[in-house]
């Protein structure tokens, strides 16, 4: 009878711990920056440099492919979410429905408020496409025009262009980073978006008073509106407008209200959208064909023909197809970050930074800190929200803190830090597309600015910071003990 022996593995030393997320910078900076590639194959080269590391601690690769997969399986509803976003972006532009929200929020301009309406209506964009790099490079370059006119600088005109569509960007559950933050977490995506209401929407509203404030300058001079009329009249072209159209969204709101879950509720707003397309738009073909041409469009994404440039490019997007890379990414990047929680290396590093998070507000301040340092050295929003997501997960666990706490901290610093540094993704688009560089819009990107200083301010005060129930707590210190095991 042979005495069978437990093996229990080494913890890594911070030196060790530190080799695959010294690796993956590298790798990152040198494919982003200079092969111009994207983040995937850096993610897997550093979850094999990773395992590498959990074999010589003393983990077998059946422990390792086992947690890699386990951690997978945690963002399998965000991965879902974001396919029916896909699809529910296509169908809400085919059937008219953001067409019509863009086209009632282009028609309220005036030189008196212009700065607060461009704030608004590129809030109104990025929460009807989920995307502020789309509404930058279609309503952005528009207001970029309009404010030379008024002899508005362009840094300040692009500090609220870009204010307006991260606050799109980060509040609509069409935008992928919203689905990427709570899933991360471990919470649902409408009560993350309900959570961030609560510093997002006193921030916007000083956003508002500080444009309104500054625009006061140029309210007496002559504005051409050109621009935006050639884009009402081709949105017009193209699309049977009517204010019935903003029913959908309305609705999605109402069940994000009513706690509905978020799968059936945007597959519902799909739904509706498929109807409503029918009773506007549908022309030419017959009822069967245009469900086979729904179908289509779902998958693939709507394209605009309309024949104005700026329009095309605004409304040709969405389909399930066009999620795959962020899906991808999200898969690449839990493997990493499971591998590097099996072995204790994530929980090395973390411990250093939290040796100086001794309540919730330096705490909240090390979550933000810690995506800002990712945008830095990763060039990618994405990593600024799952990596900074996997190492606080559990601390935000033990302090009995609410999961949508540390997701709205994520998507504070992740997000909104991300068009501020030149040699993000976010911060070359904007660069690129609005002809002002980063440093010089800045100072005046307020909601970017501002938005993580009242999430300190909430972490040190307490305020808005949700405590798990008795029993919440109960079942996090299972789980906690399950994970440490």
């Amino acid at each position: 009878m042979t005495e069978s022996k437990t093996r229990t593995p080494k913890q890594p030393t911070m030196p060790i711990a530190l080799i695959p997320v010294v690796f993956l910078s590298v790798i990152l900076l040198l494919n982003i920056f200079v092969w111009g590639g994207d983040a995937h194959i850096p993610l897997i080269l550093g979850t094999v440099v990773a395992g590498a590391v959990g074999l010589y601690l003393g983990f077998s690769w059946e422990e390792i492919e086992k947690h890699m997969i386990a951690t997978i399986s945690k963002s399998m509803q965000a991965n879902l979410i974001l396919f029916v976003v896909g699809m529910l972006v296509a169908i809400w532009i085919k059937c008219g429905t953001v067409p019509a929200m863009i086209y009632y929020g282009l028609q309220i301009i005036h030189p008196r408020v212009f700065l607060p309406v461009v704030l608004i209506i590129c809030s109104i964009v990025s929460i009807s496409t989920g995307s502020s790099w789309t509404t930058a490079g279609t309503v952005g370059l528009a207001f970029m025009g309009i404010g030379a006119g008024l002899n508005m600088p362009a840094p300040l005109v692009a500090g609220c262009i870009i204010s307006g569509a991260y606050f799109g960007d980060k509040m609509s559950p069409l935008s992928d980073t919203t689905n990427l933050a709570p899933a991360v977490a471990e919470c649902s995506l409408f009560d993350h978006v309900r959570h961030m209401i609560y510093t997002t929407g006193p921030t916007m509203v000083i956003c508002l008073i500080l444009y309104f404030i500054l625009g006061l300058k140029y309210s007496s001079a002559a504005m051409d509106t050109s621009e935006i009329d050639g884009m009402l009249a081709a949105i017009q072209s193209g699309f049977n407008i009517n204010v019935l159209l903003l029913i959908p969204p309305v609705l999605v709101i109402i069940l994000v209200i009513r706690k509905v879950p978020a799968l059936p509720g945007l597959i519902g707003g799909a739904l509706i959208g498929v109807l409503f397309y029918y009773i506007f738009q549908l022309s030419g073909n017959s009822p069967f064909e245009a469900f086979g041409d729904v179908m289509v469009t779902m998958h693939k994404g709507y394209v605009s023909n309309i024949g104005h440039g700026a329009v095309d490019k605004l409304f040709s997007r969405g389909g399930l197809s066009s999620m795959l890379w962020t899906v991808s990414l999200v898969i690449c990047s839990m493997c990493f970050g499971g591998v590097m929680e099996l072995t204790g290396c994530l929980q090395a590093i973390t411990n250093s930074l939290l040796k100086f998070a001794k309540n919730t507000g330096s705490l909240v301040i090390a979550t933000i800190c810690s995506s800002l340092f990712i945008n830095i050295i990763s060039g990618s929003q994405y990593l600024s929200i799952l990596i900074p997501g996997r190492m606080f997960r559990l601390e935000f666990k033990r302090r009995g803190l609410k999961p949508q706490n540390l997701s709205r901290c994520l998507e504070d610093g992740g997000t909104l830090f991300s068009p501020l540094v030149p040699w993000n993704t976010g911060g070359a688009y904007m660069h690129q597309t609005l002809g002002v560089h980063p440093f010089a819009y800045l100072p005046y990107a307020f909601l970017n600015i501002l938005n993580p200083i009242v999430s300190i301010i909430y972490g040190f005060t307490g305020i808005t910071m949700l405590k798990m129930s008795p029993e919440e707590t109960e079942r996090a210190k299972q789980e906690l003990v399950a994970e440490e095991a």
